[in-house]
């Protein structure tokens, strides 16, 4: 009988996604919020992708980082919500061996990625403060390019032995995942051999990454931070903190959950499941949901560009109503000036 039920689940063909286990009476309440934030993702990454495209004048280092930021958020973000929304629709639990494979390497290789290019735009931020007159010549578009490419580089390299470590070892017990998505350490669990270079091997990639990322980035800032209190001025010193701004809210934004989440894995033993898996989740989905927000707010080219699109669109509506440039011009003060109507 043994022979038999490791002869049924060593090679598994599928794997069962259980969603979240205790509250799957409230999935189809729960998938609400995280749809929401699937939809929030996808406009607000498209639309800074949109900007920086057609706007001659965001073609910088900061920008092009943000659009690497805004792709590695859309593709991380689409690698687990399709499925989890299906799950909790559609009751739909069944994943492909070889997909749940490749949805594991997604995910762990797009969040290495992300974490990359918050150091990459750290770079950017102290070449741009503490040498401003050199920061073009420094950061040219060739250099851009070659730190984008060594992040993706090191993204999928260290999540490359993710797959390959899970499909070496036999499942003789069960093929059901207590997760919404194939997380790595969830899976090896399954298997009936021991783990320990996986577990190992994902600690190490967890502190490497985190560790070396969240070193360099505060390296970067105390510089930063010595270069503006050495300004002269009090409007000075919060004018170019400003530009630092929005960097550093999505910097705590994707960083104190992962911490939190892998310390309440490694350490809380007595947190409910439900718990792990909801919060693995959220440290994974609400980033990318955040980033176009903190930026589209806080950065003050991203946002007058914005404003100036919709502006634009709405005067050319108005343009096409009869008698409307009598009434605009009777209705507005005369200290704003106006694009000229068509």
């Amino acid at each position: 009988m043994s022979d038999s039920n490791t002869t049924d689940f060593t090679n598994p063909s599928t794997f069962i996604l259980l969603g979240i286990p205790g509250l799957e009476m409230a999935h189809v309440w729960i998938s609400i919020p995280f749809c929401t934030m699937y939809i929030i993702a996808i406009l607000g990454n498209l639309t800074i992708l949109f900007i920086v495209k057609r706007e001659p004048s965001l073609h910088g280092p900061m920008y092009y980082f943000l659009c690497m930021l805004a792709i590695t958020d859309l593709v991380l973000f689409t690698s687990i919500l399709p499925k989890m929304l299906s799950i909790f629709w559609f009751n739909s639990r069944e994943i492909d061996f070889s997909a749940c494979l490749i949805q594991l390497y997604f995910i762990h290789g797009f969040s290495v990625m992300e974490s990359g290019i918050f150091v990459a735009m750290a770079l950017d931020r102290y070449v741009a403060i503490c040498d401003p007159l050199r920061h073009f010549t420094i950061l040219t578009n060739s250099v851009v390019a070659k730190i984008g490419l060594a992040v993706v580089l090191r993204g999928c390299i260290l999540a490359l032995p993710y797959p390959f470590l899970v499909k070496q070892w036999p499942y003789c017990r069960t093929n059901m995942i207590p997760h919404t998505h194939c997380e790595h350490i969830y899976v090896v669990k399954l298997a009936c051999a021991d783990i320990s270079i996986s577990s190992y091997y994902g600690l190490f990639v967890a502190s490497f990454v985190t560790g070396t990322d969240v070193i360099f980035i505060a390296v970067s800032y105390t510089q930063i931070l010595r270069a503006i209190f050495s300004l002269p001025t009090k409007d000075a010193r919060l004018k170019t903190f400003g530009t630092c701004s929005s960097h550093l809210c999505a910097i705590l934004a994707f960083y104190i959950p992962t911490i939190f989440s892998s310390l309440a894995y490694r350490f809380g033993f007595n947190v409910a499941l439900h718990f792990h898996v909801l919060f693995a989740n959220v440290y994974l989905l609400v980033p990318p949901m955040l980033n176009p927000i903190i930026y589209g707010m806080r950065t003050k080219q991203i946002r007058g560009r914005l404003l100036r699109l919709f502006t634009h669109k709405g005067a050319k509506v108005f343009s096409w109503c009869p008698g409307s440039q009598t009434k605009l011009r009777a209705e507005l003060s005369g200290n704003i000036v106006l694009d000229p109507l068509p």
